[in-house]
């Protein structure tokens, strides 16, 4: 019912920056938090950052003052700025909405997107 499509990936050189958008589509449901997080090979999935309907965000330690969340609640789409990356933060990013499905009976679901690789070169 929901699907959640990411773009904005790619290689980037160690200083730089780039800009991931996901975009919600679908029919019947109502998005709360929206998030993206992160796996690096043989690692975990982690958090990087998170936004509420209403703005409030926060943020891995790992990126704070590097990485920017926001979102067009218009257009269901949440966006990550990224500056100043580093090589560690080569992963591939996922995007992620908790939504209430809104018909025909009210329940909430958790949706992913299906990735994009950013990579950080030295």
């Amino acid at each position: 019912q929901v699907q959640l499509v990411e773009s904005g990936g790619g290689l980037v050189q160690a200083g730089g920056s780039l800009r991931l958008s996901c975009a919600a589509s679908g029919s019947g449901f109502k998005i709360n938090a929206m998030a993206w997080y992160r796996q690096a090979p043989g690692k975990r999935r982690e958090l990087v950052a998170a936004i509420t309907t209403g703005g409030s965000t926060n943020y891995a330690d790992s990126v704070k003052d590097r990485f920017t969340i926001s979102r067009d609640n218009a257009k269901n789409t949440v966006y990550l700025q990224m500056n100043s990356l580093k090589p560690e933060d080569t992963a591939v990013f996922y995007c992620n909405a908790r939504v209430v499905i809104t018909t025909p009976v009210p329940y909430e679901s958790t949706y992913w997107g299906q990735g994009t690789q950013v990579t950080v070169s030295s």
